[in-house]
């Protein structure tokens, strides 16, 4: 605040001081000018006492007058009456003061911490206003140098412009005649010792102050009483006139004029030209500057009127394009009317330039500066320190002997006038007024009210002599005396109505009251408050309001009480004067800043306010300031429309301030952040924008700026590297590949790299290179970019950036391009692995320095896209592609993006030419770099501590050689299928580069989908696809349908096929493919098995014939949906036959097995399909082949409509021994039975194919599992039990198992578009073991029942089998007579042989058990046993090998005729080495009726 180094006492003392006239002689004023000063100038600095005075009160008790100051000016006359409210003059003087007093830049500041707010101050300003500011200190003061953006420091305690502006107001003040602090008390008689009579001289002034007090020809200069004091100086120059006659002739005056009243006062002991080299200081200087109205030599009054209604700026200003003076009612401006807070509604692209240009005519016409002309040297340059001496002294002897016993003797005689009326008495007194008149007159006309101003004094009334004789006791310090006479004044002009006379003692009487010492009595602040309203409401006198708010303000501030003088000074602001609105604004707000509890809200409001008046008064750098201080507390905290109006203020203000940097600055925080202005406000602050950058950058065209619009997301940025993927050719589907438009997905992201590490591994004999990489073609936020990403000469590169307009008005940008540097191979940059890479200008080849200046881009090195038009619309965020096209091998680091920034018309009508030139002028060129962060490290203690990010390289890749470059299409590609079904459609590879490539797989997610054939089964295609109406895909032969037929077989191996890798070689004639080559292949496809939509993904692998390149191969994505309808489910099972073997007959098969085959159309029609046929069943296994179908139908084939069902029954045997036991190399048998004309080599492309893909994973499976189980049961017999119930489960299992598959061929007759198709594809079941049902629709998986939780562990039981299994280890069969006859009566019994034959089913020895007692209980089984029995041995008790076949000759005898079952004999097998509890019943066969017959 208003803080300067005096007390508030001492700055009220100085307020009101003696005032001493000054007339001077023409040679007086010579000899004073050799120092380049007037007479009074050259008292000004040492008219401060330094010593005490004193003077006696009417009371005869002394008062002490401590560190008086007086004013001494020169004689001024005025013949008419100066209205100081209305003076253009000193308007523009205090205008002047207040623009030459601005805050120090660079100054050291301090932060008060006020709630959440960090608000800068100056430190030794704070000390002086802030009573409590010690401990403050130490606990809210943080030390900081920080300064705001715009280069002002922050708030300062001090403001020395107002303490200008108050200390020149004051001086300034009027002489008025409602009080007599400003008159004159005494006038200096100045005559030169070379004057011819000096004594005449002095007899001159004399008359002429006599003549311009008395003649009342001036009302101006007013002199405080009749006899006003003349003290005579004569003034010797000691360079020049005789001494010895200066001191005869002031001999003389004191003769004349009396000791006390003369002085001689030697100046100027040496010459301007001598002793150069010593330095004097220069006490004028402070001085000098303050120009008040009584200099009317230097103030032409009738210049400045007429001056005054235009723009006019001070030299100061003249510089810094500040100062611009307001109207004539200082600063009533068009937009009176505006809110501070409200932004300009008219803004437009041309307000700054008309702006500047105004600025520019007012500068022109700027006046020259006031006052009298300095020239080369400076003031008091005749003067030395004994010279200066001899003024200080010459002011305490005037003081002392003149001034303060003239004041003395005035009050005493005051004092007697005022006691001898005293007598009377005061009712007496006041009637003879009230109907005598008291000699006062009317002030306004009678017909005008009487409260306006009230009356007019005059001289003599004794009212004034009360207050003549308060005046003079304040002045010389007596504040008691003075209350007391103002008290008694006040209560006679309230009485008589008198308001401003009355004002005046409540103003003075409010300031002795504060100033007594040792307070006896309160300051009386109503007082004051009562006289401000009196001057401003009912006086109209504004001046004297100010000057009585100024100092009850300061009075307030001293006391603490700090709320009540900001409502103070709020109150005085008005619209009369800007100035003055705005300095007490200003000091209003730091009145809130300096509470006990700082309201900062409020106070940055009212600096808002402030500046918004300092503006309008033309004092733009003290709005700015105002504005920037005011910005502290409203940035960052959710004012978003009152940050907007403050930047926009400041960057207007800087603007005209010849700050451009600063304004682009503030506006581009307008822009930056997420503003709510309205379209058209923003629209207007982006022009303004524009203007201000294209006036800063207009000069500087090397080098290219930061623009702030548009955002650009840079963690978004997208970096694609190669061709961007060509759409379909006709009947052509190009792979997918990798581009821009696809999401990336972390788990797909895995998955590729999964097939491309099993593509490596294949390519690298099974093993993964330890650098190896997974290949990203394109580079996001979510992928790792810790390492140079690798990028191929010839290739383009495209960067996606996303841009975001946060303006709702559009934007248009043009010449949109990258920047880059680019450094050759051999020529690399430091080591530094980071992307703040200090590039070495020598080395390294930019496009930054060409774009910027317009010159050709470097296309022999990197060829840049410029995208000439990029439209934003209003808050529109969208992403443009960009592309590089490196020609040569290097490091490349894309820097960033460069373009032209409009604002777009947001109309389609075509501008005006004028209005285009404005257009082409708001254009601007700027440039964005792509600063991206890596993702943050949390991995060490101290990465958790601190906030710290890792490497992301993405922007810049490494340049390497060219490589091959391959596309692949794919023809009559289906995207529809049936379950099972089998289409056949073409690849076609194509070199489109101009390297070889070699070494060409694939790998897929899905290997069982698709098969290319393998080389030896494959059979002859057409290089060129047909028609697939009744073209078959399978190889087939034509054959003829014969009851009974026996199955054809073929014996392949598996390594024939495909590998089981998954990871497929593309059979290709050579091994090469050369550049512009291409070729074609056949490729089969099955529908997946469950319905549904099916994403299959196939990953093309391919390398260069080149060999030590960085890239040591490529990879081609492509992604397939395939969506699968239900065809057929087939059901098959399986269980032995009863049927007995027969030794040695190997066509018929030995022991056989009989299958059933359910199959099902589950097709809804949805497709079209109107039938299907089933046309063969095949085959396919290493242990068992269908020998036969012995289904009881005998139809060429099975035809099923929309839900219908048949069932096949086939006859199984096992393979023959020298194909079972060829172990070299896995065998399988392929056994076709087709039920149609044709037959379908089922062990070539494609059958056979999808056969190993389907079903042959699960076969290596158990396949892998048999011999780990087998070895077990050839341990030794003291094995655990777990063991031996682990070689119990694999001996029934290998009994039941039958590892049969069973391929189902159909075709399918569907119609599409009035045309009839035949579709055709297969199924497979996989028949595991005997008795249980095999499916080839996969089953659904269902939840799982909730278990009881269990604390305690419990081991699990012993995997013993159940019975019913055990029951299946040995096959029985009787072979006996179906009739028998026997002669019963001639012999009574009839003996009947019967075999039984015992079949090993287990691969492991058993022991068996026969008993043929009877011990059936049951009556039925006694009726039917009663006449037979079994005769000879009736208990065995064998062990049979492995696959062993054993029989047994029997004995039945039967004692009559009858009907009699032989399937009697029980049998009870276990697994040899195991104990008795496993010994389980077998199980029998059907009923075995024997009929006994008699004969005669």
């Amino acid at each position: 605040m208003a803080q300067c180094v005096q007390s508030v006492q001492e700055f009220v003392q100085d307020s009101f001081v003696p005032m001493v006239a000054v007339l001077c002689s023409e040679e007086a004023e010579r000899v004073t000018r050799k120092n380049k000063l007037g007479f009074a100038e050259l008292l000004r600095p040492f008219c401060r006492l330094t010593s005490e005075g004193h003077i006696r009160d009417p009371n005869n008790q002394v008062q002490v007058v401590k560190n008086l100051r007086i004013c001494v000016n020169n004689v001024v006359t005025s013949p008419t009456p100066a209205s100081a409210a209305s003076s253009p003059a000193l308007r523009r003087l205090l205008n002047d003061v207040v623009l030459s007093c601005q805050p120090q830049e660079g100054a050291a500041t301090n932060v008060l911490t006020a709630g959440d707010y960090d608000l800068s101050f100056s430190d030794h300003s704070v000390k002086a206003s802030l009573p409590w500011y010690s401990a403050w200190r130490e606990t809210l003061l943080e030390v900081s140098t920080s300064q705001h953006h715009t280069g002002i420091p922050g708030i300062p305690a001090t403001t020395p412009w107002f303490e200008a502006y108050r200390e020149n107001f004051l001086q300034s003040m009027p002489a008025s005649d409602h009080e007599f602090l400003n008159h004159y008390l005494a006038c200096l008689l100045v005559v030169s010792s070379t004057e011819a009579v000096p004594v005449e001289q002095f007899l001159k002034l004399s008359q002429e102050q006599h003549r311009i007090q008395h003649s009342g020809e001036y009302t101006n200069p007013k002199w405080f009483i009749p006899n006003t004091l003349k003290y005579y100086v004569l003034l010797h120059d000691m360079s020049e006139g005789d001494e010895q006659r200066a001191d005869s002739v002031y001999e003389d005056m004191k003769q004349r004029y009396g000791h006390q009243g003369c002085y001689l006062l030697k100046l100027n002991s040496r010459t301007s030209s001598a002793e150069e080299d010593e330095q004097i200081p220069d006490p004028w200087s402070q001085y000098l500057h303050r120009n008040t109205l009584q200099n009317q030599d230097v103030l032409d009054e009738g210049a400045a009127a007429g001056s005054a209604a235009a723009a006019v700026e001070n030299n100061i200003s003249a510089a810094e394009g500040d100062g611009q003076h307001p109207t004539e009612k200082d600063g009533a401006s068009p937009s009176l009317d505006s809110h501070p807070l409200q932004l300009d509604p008219a803004s437009s692209s041309g307000s700054l330039h008309a702006l500047t240009a105004a600025n520019a005519e007012v500068k022109r016409g700027a006046r020259e500066p006031e006052g009298p002309a300095v020239g080369a040297g400076g003031h008091g340059a005749c003067l030395t320190l004994n010279d200066h001496d001899h003024i200080r002294q010459f002011i305490q002897e005037f003081t002392f002997r003149g001034l303060l016993p003239h004041v003395e003797k005035n009050i005493r005689q005051l004092n007697d006038q005022l006691v001898s009326r005293k007598g009377l008495s005061r009712s007496l007194f006041t009637a003879t007024k009230k109907w005598f008149g008291g000699g006062k007159v009317p002030e306004k006309s009678i017909s005008e009210p009487k409260s306006t101003c009230g009356l007019l004094y005059p001289p003599e009334a004794p009212e004034l002599q009360i207050r003549k004789m308060a005046d003079l006791c304040f002045l010389v310090q007596h504040y008691e005396l003075a209350y007391s006479c103002y008290h008694t004044a006040k209560k006679d002009f309230l009485s008589d109505q008198a308001m401003l006379y009355a004002a005046g003692a409540l103003e003075m009487a409010a300031v002795s009251a504060f100033l007594q010492p040792g307070a006896p009595r309160p300051y009386p602040a109503h007082y004051m408050d009562t006289a401000i309203q009196t001057y401003r409401d009912v006086c109209k006198n504004m001046v004297l309001a100010e000057r009585c708010a100024l100092l009850s303000a300061e009075i307030l501030k001293s006391q603490g009480k700090y709320s009540e003088a900001a409502t103070l000074l709020i109150k005085m602001t008005s619209e009369d004067s800007d100035l003055r609105s705005a300095l007490l604004l200003e000091q209003a707000a730091h009145c809130f800043i300096n509470m006990r509890n700082p309201m900062v809200r409020k106070f940055a409001f009212h600096m808002i306010l402030a500046g918004h008046r300092f503006s309008k008064a033309g004092q733009r750098r003290h709005a700015l300031r105002c504005y920037c201080q005011a910005m502290q507390v409203y940035k960052e905290r959710g004012w978003s429309l009152a940050e907007d109006h403050i930047n926009f203020t400041i960057g207007r203000q800087s603007f005209t301030l010849s700050q451009p940097e600063n304004a682009v600055t503030a506006f581009r925080h307008i822009l930056t952040n997420d503003s709510r202005q309205t379209a058209t406000q923003q629209g207007a602050f982006l022009r303004e924008y524009l203007y201000v950058y294209k006036s800063v950058m207009g000069g500087d065209a090397d080098s290219l700026p930061e623009l702030p619009l548009p955002c650009i997301h840079s963690s978004a940025t997208r970096v694609y590297f190669g061709h961007e993927r060509r759409l379909a050719e006709g009947e052509k589907q190009a792979a997918t590949h990798v581009s821009l438009d696809q999401e990336y997905d972390q788990d797909t992201a895995a998955m590729w790299g999964h097939l491309e590490e099993q593509l490596v591994a294949s390519a690298n004999r099974g093993t993964v290179p330890a650098n190896f990489q997974p290949t990203q073609c394109c580079l996001n936020s979510q992928t790792d970019n810790l390492r140079h990403p690798l990028a191929v000469a010839e290739e383009p590169i495209i960067v996606e950036v996303t841009f975001r307009n946060p303006l709702k008005v559009p934007l248009a940008l043009s010449n949109l391009s990258l920047l880059w540097r680019f450094t050759a191979d051999g020529a690399s940059p430091s080591p530094s692995q980071d992307r703040t890479t200090d590039w070495s200008a020598a080395e390294a080849v930019t496009n930054e320095e060409t774009v910027s200046v317009g010159m050709a881009q470097r296309d022999d090195v990197v060829a840049t896209e410029i995208i000439v038009e990029f439209l934003l619309g209003p808050e529109e965020t969208k992403m443009a592609r960009l592309r590089l096209l490196p020609h040569a091998t290097g490091q490349l680091h894309i820097v960033g993006v460069v373009y032209n920034l409009a604002a777009a018309s947001p109309g389609d009508t075509a501008p005006s030419t004028e209005g285009q030139q404005m257009l082409d002028l708001m254009v601007v060129r700027g440039r964005q770099d792509l600063k991206i962060r890596g993702p943050r490290l949390n991995q060490t203690k101290e990465d958790k501590m601190v906030i710290r990010h890792g490497l992301d390289l993405r922007l810049d890749p490494i340049i390497t050689p060219p490589m091959p470059l391959m596309e692949v299409f794919f023809l009559q590609f289906p995207t529809a299928l049936l379950c099972g079904e089998i289409r056949k459609a073409y690849v076609e590879f194509c070199n489109v580069s101009s390297v070889a490539l070699r070494g060409l797989r694939v790998a897929s997610t899905h290997p069982d989908f698709f098969t290319f054939g393998s080389q030896t089964t494959t059979p002859v295609t057409p290089l060129s696809p047909t028609s697939a109406e009744n073209c078959s895909a399978y190889k087939t032969l034509a054959t003829a349908l014969e009851p009974g037929s026996v199955a054809s077989e073929m014996l392949v191996s598996a390594e024939d096929f495909s590998q089981p890798s998954g990871v497929m070689d593309i059979p290709k004639d050579g091994s090469t493919l050369q550049p512009g080559q291409s070729t074609q292949l056949p490729l089969w496809l099955r529908g997946p098995d469950q319905e549904g939509v099916h994403e299959i993904n196939f990953l093309f692998y391919y390398e260069s014939t080149e060999k030590g390149i960085r890239i040591s191969h490529r990879v081609l994505r492509h992604t397939v949906f395939i969506c699968a309808s239900r065809s057929l489910s087939v059901q098959a099972s399986a269980c032995r036959s009863s049927v007995p073997p027969h030794h040695g007959v190997e066509d018929r098969g030995g022991a056989g097995t009989l299958v059933f085959v359910d199959v099902e159309n589950i097709n809804t029609s949805e497709a079209g399909v109107r039938e299907f046929h089933i046309i063969q069943v095949s085959s396919s296994s290493q242990h068992w082949r269908l020998h036969r179908c012995i289904n009881p139908a005998k139809d060429k084939d099975c035809k099923l409509t929309s839900r219908e069902r048949a069932k096949l029954c086939f006859r199984a045997t096992r393979c023959k021994p020298h194909q079972a036991t060829s172990d070299a190399v896995e065998k399988y048998t392929f056994a076709d039975l087709n039920l149609g004309n044709e037959r379908i080599i089922s062990s070539s492309t494609p059958c056979g194919d999808f056969f190993f893909r389907g079903c042959r994973p699960s076969e290596s499976q158990r396949a892998d599992e048999a011999p780990s189980r087998t070895s077990c049961s050839r341990q030794s017999q003291c094995v655990p039990a777990e063991d031996r119930a682990a070689d119990l489960s694999s001996i029934v299992r290998k009994c039941n198992e039958l590892d049969l598959n069973i391929i189902v061929i159909w075709k399918a007759y569907v119609v599409e578009d009035n045309k009839q198709l035949i579709l055709e594809g297969q199924l497979h079941v996989a028949l595991q073991s005997i008795g249980k049902e095999a499916s080839s629709l996969t089953p659904k998986e269902e939840a799982q029942e909730m278990v009881l939780l269990k604390f305690k562990s419990e081991l699990p039981p012993p995997a013993v089998p159940q019975s019913a299994e055990l029951s299946q280890l040995i096959k029985t069969n009787l072979h006996y007579p179906e009739i028998y006859t026997h002669p019963f009566v001639q012999d009574s019994l009839c003996v009947v042989p019967v075999s039984l034959t015992l079949s090993n089913c287990s691969s492991a020895q058993v022991d068996v058990l026969i008993d043929l007692r009877h011990r059936s209980t049951s009556g039925e089984s006694l009726e039917v046993h009663s006449s037979f029995t079994w005769v000879g041995q009736t208990q065995y008790k064998l062990q049979l090998q492995p696959q062993q076949v054993l029989g047994l000759t029997l004995r039945a005898c039967f004692l009559q005729p009858g009907v009699y079952n032989l399937n009697t004999p029980r049998v009870f097998a276990k697994p040899a080495e195991q104990g008795a509890m496993c010994e389980t019943s077998q199980q029998t066969a059907s009923p075995a009726l024997i009929i006994i017959s008699s004969s005669a």
